[in-house]
């Protein structure tokens, strides 16, 4: 029967709004407060967009990832996207804020220009995966309504047959603690 059809459906979906909307708000009024959205405006500026999510784990450490991706043509920019999941240690008197040291990994898509005797008019394009392992230290500010602001900077290693050998971490970020 139809109407019985519309009426599971509507009864299904009233349930699936209900579900939705008590796990918005328990995690929008959470007390908890071991959450953060941030955006780096130093990559912004420079035209590589990097947002990241921050998960504190405990007083002193966090768990986090960053994804960047290019809004530059390749032509003009190597790195298109990448991806740096993240472990810090916090040093300072409030929670998870304060100087800190990161120990980051990164996987990277990137286009490799090689260039044959030095030619500009000879070379070859191709397009690559890269993994790498990196450090980074700084300071997390947090404001009496969970602000964030961040400076840090640091360096890791791409492993692996690439022209990059290194990629920087570095960052002046803007965010929300919720």
């Amino acid at each position: 029967n139809f109407n019985t059809l519309a009426l599971i459906k509507n009864n299904t979906m009233k349930k699936l709004i209900t579900t939705l909307a008590v796990i918005c708000s328990s995690l929008a009024f959470s007390q908890s407060e071991n959450n953060e959205f941030k955006v780096n405006i130093l990559y912004t500026a420079i035209g590589m967009p990097e947002l990241s999510y921050e998960r504190l784990i405990s007083d002193n450490s966090s768990l986090g990832a960053s994804v960047a991706f290019s809004l530059d043509k390749k032509e003009d920019m190597d790195l298109r996207f990448s991806f740096t999941p993240y472990y810090r240690m916090f040093f300072g008197q409030k929670k998870a804020a304060g100087f800190f040291i990161e120990a980051n990994s990164i996987v990277i898509n990137y286009v490799d220009t090689i260039y044959y005797n030095g030619s500009t008019n000879t070379y070859e394009t191709k397009t690559g995966l890269g993994l790498g392992l990196g450090a980074a230290a700084g300071a997390k500010f947090l404001t009496k309504n969970n602000l964030i602001g961040e400076v840090y900077g640091g360096v890791g290693r791409v492993f692996g047959d690439n022209s990059l050998g290194a990629y920087p971490r570095f960052g002046i970020t803007l965010g929300k603690r919720f």
